[in-house]
């Protein structure tokens, strides 16, 4: 195991594990078998604690991690370089992502039918000044602790200790902002959700509109790269034939078709969409609870009542985050990447630790991350999601300005001209 000093800037970042090399590692025989035995062993505490189909999506959010790692899936990234250089493909990805979970959302929404017998609800959420202030923070955020929610998990499960601060500093967040809420949702003022779906012509005409913004979108990303030399972010893969599938780095245009897919199975499973941030209010409202904080007396909890009494293993969220991050363990060490960073630069830890604090906060307040209320929340043809999305990219160009003072750099846009 690696005893440098960890720079996000030798990963690409947090939601892009370290890239494979040339010639693939080995396979870290010991740490496979301990995350599948590990992994193994929950599955089966939650199985007994919370039924089978809470085990099945704790198996959803293990092929998650591993979906996550091989694909190097980046939002942080995605927007880093659109931002800084105008690279528009991991946009373009996210987009080919959305337009395959909305098609694939648009039926399980309107049949009203799940497998677990629950109707399926879509990720709607009022429009406020949480949402909008929320995303934007977490733009900043992002760009800072050097992850984003998705990142954060599959970046721990591949064992990058830099990130364990920052998801720690997500869970402060995430219980500040549970706290907090109810002053964003009953003192500011707030429109109601707004779907695509009520505009007269059902899911097909959600669909519509969702494809004909998807497409701006794609046509936009074009225009802003036209007649620019940007880098490029193919990888290389590690291994071919049959042995890339758990050997090398995957296209991200696979990475978004799976992870459109797992997200309409959970939406089928569980009769909600995915999300990630949930979770860390959960968890760190529990600790406090182990000291004698009455965080069940929060507006918050008194909302997400049941939520709170199905615990850490017994909650679709919780139980899939970790999921993910056993997942992306045993992804990494079969990929031969699996590695911990015992030097944490003072600067970087400092910029994990706020990045971390921006994000759990902006995303409690905003109904949820870039998994939760943009992912999720396109998907199922809200408009908060889209209000997310943009004020996520502002405040990306603020985290941007900002990563210079933690030590952080940005890509570097060419001179030339192609």
């Amino acid at each position: 195991m690696s005893k440098t000093s960890v720079s996000l800037e030798t990963t690409g970042s947090a939601d892009q594990a370290p890239e494979p090399a040339t010639t693939p590692n080995p396979p870290q025989a010991g740490v496979v078998v301990a995350g599948l035995l590990g992994a193994l062993a929950l599955g089966s505490i939650v199985f007994l604690q919370a039924g089978g189909l809470i085990a099945t999506l704790y198996a959803v959010g293990l092929a998650f991690g591993f979906v996550l790692f091989h694909s190097r899936f980046g939002f942080t990234s995605a927007w880093r370089q659109l931002a800084s250089v105008r690279q528009g493909a991991g946009l373009r990805a996210h987009m080919l992502m959305l337009a395959a979970a909305a098609t694939l959302f648009a039926p399980i929404l309107a049949s009203g039918a799940s497998y677990g017998g629950v109707a399926p609800a879509a990720s709607l959420a009022p429009i406020g000044a949480g949402v909008l202030i929320g995303a934007f923070l977490f733009g900043i955020g992002m760009q800072l602790g050097g992850a984003c929610a998705s990142g954060t998990l599959f970046a721990v499960g591949s064992g990058q200790t830099a990130i364990v601060i920052t998801l720690v500093a997500f869970i402060v967040g995430s219980v500040l902002g549970a706290y907090t809420l109810s002053f964003w949702t009953d003192t500011l003022p707030n429109a109601d959700p707004v779907s695509f779906a009520d505009t007269g012509a059902g899911y097909l005409g959600a669909w519509l509109i969702t494809l004909a913004l998807i497409g701006a979108v794609v046509a936009l990303s074009f225009a802003v790269q036209r007649n620019r030399r940007v880098p490029s972010l193919d990888r290389p893969p590690a291994a071919r034939g049959l042995a890339r599938a758990v050997r090398g780095s995957w296209p991200l245009w696979v990475g978004a078709l799976l992870l459109a897919g797992l997200n309409a199975l959970t939406l089928w499973l569980s009769g909600k969409a995915w999300g990630i941030t949930s979770a860390f209010a959960l968890w760190g409202s529990k600790v406090l609870d182990l000291v004698s904080v009455d965080v069940q007396g929060w507006d918050y909890w008194q909302d997400n009542a049941a939520a709170y009494q199905e615990g850490v293993l017994g909650n679709v969220t919780s139980v899939m985050d970790l999921g993910i991050i056993l997942g992306a363990l045993v992804a990494s060490a079969a990929a031969g990447s699996w590695t911990l960073h015992k030097r944490i630069p003072p600067r970087l830890a400092l910029g994990a630790v706020v990045g971390g604090l921006l994000m759990g906060y902006g995303a409690r307040i905003a109904y949820g991350c870039n998994i939760g209320a943009y992912f999720g929340g396109i998907a199922s043809f809200s408009l908060h999601g889209w209000l997310w999305g943009v004020l996520a990219l502002s405040g990306t160009f603020i985290g941007l300005k900002l990563r210079p003072l933690f030590g952080l750099g940005n890509p570097k846009p060419s001179d030339s001209v192609c």
